[in-house]
């Protein structure tokens, strides 16, 4: 059975979190970090998400932490009736099993009750996450390419998407 829970504190899940970013770079996801990825980079990375702004959900089978989402809410004052949703990542072994829908419809509904109105996110051109996006009501909104590096060395298109929640 699926359980998400929202982390206020990573040290209880920082190893799992870290082997979980390695798996899901190591497979190629563009999420900010390029193949091979060290544990301690992403033990690194992990010691530093959690602020006043940042939102951060875990998704678990069976006791074993196969994904994450973050809502990042924006505190400039002409934007805090928005939020960025980061950093969606599924194992590759528990995807196609709904964790990463599940994970997003969580991180929206924790954006209503915040009073946000308005979601953004960005992903790269091609990956199955697009579909995800666009069936959950997702909005493209642009298109811009070469702006991230891939792991074969290639610059990737990102597609940026919105969402308005009322």
């Amino acid at each position: 059975m699926l359980k998400i829970e929202e982390i206020q504190s990573i040290e209880s899940c920082l190893d799992s979190l870290s082997e979980l970013l390695v798996q899901v770079v190591d497979d190629c996801a563009s999420i900010g970090f390029l193949p091979p990825m060290k544990l301690s980079d992403a033990r690194q990375y992990w010691q530093s998400v959690i602020t006043p702004d940042t939102i951060l959900f875990i998704a678990a089978l069976n006791n074993e932490i196969v994904g994450t989402i973050q809502l990042h809410l924006c505190t400039k004052q002409n934007g805090h009736h928005r939020a960025e949703i980061a950093k969606l990542m599924t194992s590759p072994n528990a995807r196609r099993k709904g964790v990463a829908r599940t994970l997003l419809k969580i991180a929206e509904e924790r954006a209503r009750a915040e009073g946000k109105s308005l979601l953004i996110l960005d992903t790269r051109e091609g990956d199955p996450s697009n579909l995800l996006y666009q069936s959950l009501g997702y909005i493209q909104a642009g298109k811009i390419p070469h702006f991230a590096l891939s792991g074969e060395g290639e610059l990737d298109t990102t597609v940026i998407y919105y969402k308005i929640v009322d």
